[in-house]
């Protein structure tokens, strides 16, 4: 990124600055034009830079952990949320309409992607994600208000399916959006430690939800959970919501974009990002897709289908199974910086490589360990599936935004990432259950893996490798 960014411009929002972002050994520079004579940065420009770059970590933090914050709210409130809107008497299981909702919410990603996408790469990335959040966390709020069947009728199903696809369609660009605009600001040989903020933020908001439902159902009466305590995670989405699109106001769009908006001229409104991707840049759409085909199954298979898996197939106590994802979660977490690092060292291609070869060596060994029922080797097999993730999540956002030209980039992204989620991510648990009953085999999930991270193993030795090179010299 060769040319600065002008930090007088951006409010100062210090008391927003959030601790878990202070970490001792991150660096803090931007690459800049504010130069002494001599060529070296002054103190006070790279202390503005460090700033604008917490701020824009913050912002990319809070969105994707308030979306999995819903994500996980709704799934564990699934039970409550079917009462509220489905008529008792109706023959119908009310949690499977439930679930039904939220699955039918996905098919509005890829619209989402487009669209967002398209209006980050003409207006802005900054344009794009402090309106997207607004629009996400206002229909999450709107379902913790919204009145149940009792009220209203038919009108509440309908209502909850309206608002739930209003989600999903302004989720679609929260993900890579936030990749992006961090890719764009960090430095070059630290993006995929900044990146690596993205995943970590997903599985923060997919703790976060699964306790606070968690805490709900231990403080509260039954009566009283199923009467408004479910409502109460789904308020707290637009106060979040506020704060990250109150500092993403406060943001510039990085100078790798800033610069292809005046060499392109100063209408963005002219280009055709969804058309310029896929008339020029098919196969890296491809290699994004294959990339989170193993981001996407594996961590819906992992982190979020396991619990019922060790349940309904391994014997586990619910509750067991429910604190041995937390302990997982909290490990994945904590390894997602630690190779995102790594990436910087050795290349994003290369991590996403290693991340197929062990899913297919040791996706067998894994769920052996988990049918064992046994709990000390139950934790062994999620722990060694949760690390073998983190050796992929870690990288997929970053390397979907270096892949893609800055006048394309959160278009190829968010198309990539959606297009992934929608045929893979959404359908993991529903293909791992009927490729279980169909066979009878409780290995049937860790084959799925393994078919998987094979085709994307050979779609991914023909990409290129982006790491170490800047933004705006990507074509």
């Amino acid at each position: 990124m060769g040319h600065g960014v002008n930090a007088q411009t951006v409010a100062p929002v210090g008391a927003l600055d959030a601790p878990a972002l202070r970490m001792p050994h991150w660096p803090s520079s931007l690459p800049q034009d504010d130069t002494s004579a001599s060529g070296a940065v002054s103190p006070v420009s790279k202390a503005k830079n460090g700033s604008v770059l917490r701020r824009v970590a913050l912002s990319s933090f809070l969105g994707n952990f308030i979306e999995w914050f819903d994500y996980a709210t709704y799934t564990y409130f699934a039970i409550q949320i079917g009462t509220a809107f489905f008529p008792a008497d109706s023959g119908i299981n009310s949690t499977l309409l439930a679930f039904a909702i939220f699955a039918i919410s996905f098919i509005f990603r890829p619209l989402g992607a487009m669209f967002w996408g398209s209006m980050g790469d003409r207006k802005g990335r900054k344009w794009s994600l402090s309106v997207s959040i607004f629009v996400m966390t206002g229909a999450a709020f709107l379902i913790g208000i919204l009145p149940g069947y009792s009220s209203i009728g038919l009108a509440a199903p309908l209502l909850l399916l309206v608002l739930r696809s209003v989600q999903g369609f302004s989720a679609a660009g929260e993900y890579s959006g936030a990749a992006v605009f961090l890719a764009e600001y960090a430095p070059v040989n630290h993006r995929g430690l900044y990146c690596s903020l993205v995943p970590a933020s997903t599985a923060s908001g997919l703790l976060a939800g699964s306790m606070a439902a968690l805490a709900m159902k231990l403080v509260l009466p039954e009566a009283a959970v199923e009467e408004w305590g479910w409502r109460v995670p789904f308020l707290i989405a637009l106060p979040l919501g506020l704060v990250a699109h109150f500092i993403r106001t406060r943001l510039e769009d990085a100078p790798a974009y800033k610069k292809t908006q005046e060499n392109g001229g100063k209408d963005g409104d002219s280009v055709q990002p969804l058309r310029e991707l896929f008339s020029k840049y098919r196969r890296r759409l491809l290699v994004s897709i294959a990339a989170t085909m193993v981001n996407s199954v594996g961590f819906y298979l992992v982190l979020t289908y396991l619990p019922t898996y060790l349940t309904s197939y391994a014997g586990l106590d619910a509750a067991l199974a429910q604190g041995i994802t937390a302990a997982s979660l909290l490990v994945y977490i904590a390894l997602i910086f630690l190779s995102g690092k790594v990436s910087d060292l050795v290349g994003r291609k290369k991590m996403l490589q290693a991340a197929c070869v062990l899913f297919v060596a040791f996706s067998v060994p894994g769920f052996c360990l988990l049918n064992a029922g046994v709990l000390p080797f139950v934790i062994a097999g999620q722990l060694l599936l949760s690390v073998i993730l983190t050796v992929n999540d870690s990288n997929i956002a970053c390397y979907q935004a270096e892949m893609f030209p800055t006048s394309v980039r959160y278009t190829g992204a968010a198309m990539g990432s959606n297009i992934a989620y929608v045929l893979f991510g959404g359908t993991a648990s529903f293909v791992a259950t009927v490729l279980i009953d169909a066979t009878g085999n409780g290995m049937a999930p860790a084959y799925y893996m393994i078919a998987i991270c094979v085709v994307a193993f050979l779609i991914l030795l023909f990409a290129h490798e982006y790491s170490g090179r800047s933004m705006d010299s990507i074509d």
